[in-house]
């Protein structure tokens, strides 16, 4: 596979197509009936050997949560993982970034062009953004909150990451809730929203709730509830006014719960 052809598979390009239509070559009978045939294997058994090495990597990657004991070993357990394919088309594992003492923990989807670049979660617009939303009501990443993704790595071309590669980063992101044990998650998106809560419904009907969230590493669940990305937000300015109501009720918990003391 040339290198145009490489890339194009990694940004999630499945078919390609010549520029211009080409002259097919008719073969006859004989040429047909004397090629040995190539024995494929069945797309029953692709994804089973597909789905054995998620499973793999998964468990790999629960065994690594579990050993961690703080937040430096759970980060160099993560820098040395190899399990996710994300990893190897990124600048940079995207870990986290805040106040490690926190009581408010908020967590994303996943870094984009500029947090790959930098190293940084919600670095650049989108996290200018959020930080300016923070600001408003009390909160910021240097003082009173630490943010981190469901996952820790850019998909190519900004996609959204697959169910797969949610799975994987998972049990680090459980370790890490407990690590940190915030007394309130703030989910940013719907990625986040519907991974870590286990709902089907989207981040409209997610948002202004309260939820509890707990893991195998939580002693007591946690109140939770999300927000719309700040990427969004930008691609849709008219939502702004309702994210705004949004952040007034976390500031009416935050303050009744006395969570930036």
């Amino acid at each position: 596979m040339n290198n145009t052809l490489k890339w194009l598979s990694a940004i999630g390009v499945e078919y390609y197509c010549h520029e211009h239509p080409t002259q097919l070559k008719v073969r006859n009978n004989t040429e047909l009936t004397e090629k040995p045939q190539v024995k494929l294997k069945s797309t029953k058994e692709t994804a089973f050997n597909m789905n054995d090495k998620v499973h793999d990597n998964i468990t790999l990657s629960r065994s690594l949560a579990d050993k961690a004991n703080n937040i430096e070993e759970l980060k160099e357990s993560l820098l040395n993982f190899n399990g996710c394919e994300l990893k190897k088309f990124a600048t940079n594992t995207v870990f986290g970034d805040g106040n490690l003492e926190a009581k408010i923990m908020l967590i994303g989807e996943a870094p984009g062009s500029t947090e790959d670049l930098k190293g940084i979660p919600f670095y650049g617009e989108s996290g200018n953004l959020l930080d300016n939303m923070l600001h408003a009501i009390g909160i910021s990443r240097k003082n009173n909150a630490y943010i981190t993704n469901t996952v820790f790595w850019r998909p190519p071309a900004n996609r959204q990451p697959t169910f797969e590669e949610v799975d994987i980063c998972r049990p680090f992101v459980e370790k890490h809730i407990a690590l940190i044990n915030p007394k309130l998650i703030i989910l940013v998106g719907s990625t986040a929203a519907t991974s870590l809560l286990g709902k089907n419904s989207g981040i409209t009907k997610i948002r202004q709730e309260y939820y509890f969230y707990t893991n195998k590493y939580l002693s007591a669940p946690i109140q939770t509830t999300a927000i719309f990305h700040p990427a969004y937000l930008l691609r849709q300015p008219m939502q702004k006014r309702t994210s705004w109501y949004d952040l007034l009720k976390i500031k009416e918990y935050v303050v009744n719960n006395r969570l930036l003391a």
